[in-house]
């Protein structure tokens, strides 16, 4: 198999276990409570991504880190695991996972915003387009399916799906200033949040965890959200000789995950959800497609 075949393979593998993590949380909510459940999926993917660096052997590189890099992972992983995961995991418990999944999506439009004065990136008209179009996206899939839907929707947990976009856009934001290996800043940003998380489940739950599916789904969130999926999508880009190609496949995911959404947590899908996600991809692309200005 030819690297751009294996790039394929990879972006599709990554889309695929993407596409399944939102039935995932839902599933997991049922028993967990949010902090178990971060918890939980977060020790997995240390253990994760400590063997994905022991068979690139690439430990060294791990235990050379100077004490600045750790300081900076333990801002990322006070982040990333910890607040956003947690924010994203109450969104999910307050909403239908068809309305929190494209909601928390619109994070790429809120990046471009906030690069402007954290990045000195500039903007033009075009990309408020976007951002326009996007919100129409977000009204759709929160009037689930009618206009009653806008009187029965939880708008605390709207409020903190949108937010999540903001907490991952600063995460992006300092993550892409640092030039460390990207599976190196990873597990050491999500060693630091899971010690930060063991504090936090003393504090305001237990480690009483669920049996059964919820804790399956829990662990299944371990591997699939952050650790092998992460990996596989890195390598896809490595390999692949269009960058823009394997990245717009990742929008392939939210519809694809309806599917799932539908078959295991038995929600019915609602035509205003698909219409809302199309305008929150379509102005993300759209995004994506504009040139930068010389």
């Amino acid at each position: 198999m030819n690297s751009i075949n294996r790039s394929y393979l990879f972006a599709g593998l990554a889309v695929f276990f993407w596409s399944t993590v939102a039935t995932a949380f839902k599933l997991a909510l049922k028993e967990f409570d949010v902090f178990q459940l971060i918890f939980v999926a977060s020790g997995v993917s240390v253990v994760i991504l400590f063997f994905i660096l022991l068979i690139q052997k690439k430990l060294p590189l791990f235990f050379s880190q100077t004490k600045k890099q750790l300081i900076f992972s333990a801002l990322l992983g006070a982040l990333n695991p910890v607040i956003y995961y947690v924010i994203l995991f109450k969104a999910y418990s307050l909403l239908p996972a068809q309305v929190a999944q494209p909601l928390n999506m619109v994070w790429p439009i809120v990046l471009t915003l906030l690069s402007i004065p954290m990045l000195q990136q500039k903007i033009r008209w075009i990309n408020f387009v976007a951002l326009g179009i996007s919100f129409i996206g977000v009204i759709f899939i929160s009037s689930q399916g009618s206009i009653d839907g806008f009187r029965n929707i939880n708008k605390l947990g709207v409020g903190l799906a949108l937010f999540t976009s903001i907490m991952w856009s600063f995460y992006w934001i300092l993550n892409v200033k640092d030039k460390r290996d990207e599976v190196v800043k990873l597990l050491t940003g999500f060693i630091f949040g899971f010690i930060f998380l063991t504090g936090t489940v003393l504090i305001f739950s237990d480690f009483n965890f669920p049996k059964g599916i919820p804790l399956v789904a829990a662990i299944y969130t371990g591997i699939f959200e952050v650790g092998i999926t992460y990996v596989l999508w890195l390598n896809a880009m490595k390999l692949s000789s269009n960058n823009a190609k394997i990245g717009n496949l990742v929008f392939i995911a939210p519809f694809i995950s309806l599917i799932f959404i539908h078959l295991f947590l038995k929600e019915t899908i609602f035509i205003t959800t698909f219409i809302g996600l199309v305008f929150i991809v379509g102005g993300i692309l759209l995004q994506q497609i504009i040139k930068k200005p010389s």
